[in-house]
């Protein structure tokens, strides 16, 4: 069976900040404050890039009085790294799998 990695998601996860951002998230629930002070990116750019992964369905949102609190989805993590175990897992075989040439 051929195993099929979340290519869009990695496109997501691939930018350094995206993927700063969803480390300190792994953490803790943090809002777009605590992630400017953490990652020192300008507050329109944190913005555009937290979108980005709520579209993505990485980080889900909870609003609390005049803030917007981010928490990751470890449920689409572990799927990703799911994904990737099964290739790995796939590449112990790889070798006994060798095509012949023409």
């Amino acid at each position: 069976m051929m195993t099929s990695v979340d290519t869009e998601l990695i496109r997501v996860l691939a930018d350094p900040l995206r993927l700063r951002i969803v480390t300190l998230l792994a953490h803790e629930t943090l809002c777009a404050t605590h992630l400017v002070e953490e990652t020192g990116a300008k507050q329109t750019n944190l913005s555009n890039h937290l979108r980005v992964l709520r579209e993505a369905g990485v980080v889900e949102t909870e609003p609390c009085g005049r803030f917007t609190y981010y928490k990751l989805r470890p449920d689409v993590i572990a799927q990703l790294a799911g994904q990737f175990a099964e290739l790995a897992e796939a590449s112990r075989t790889a070798a006994e799998n060798k095509r012949a040439c023409p």
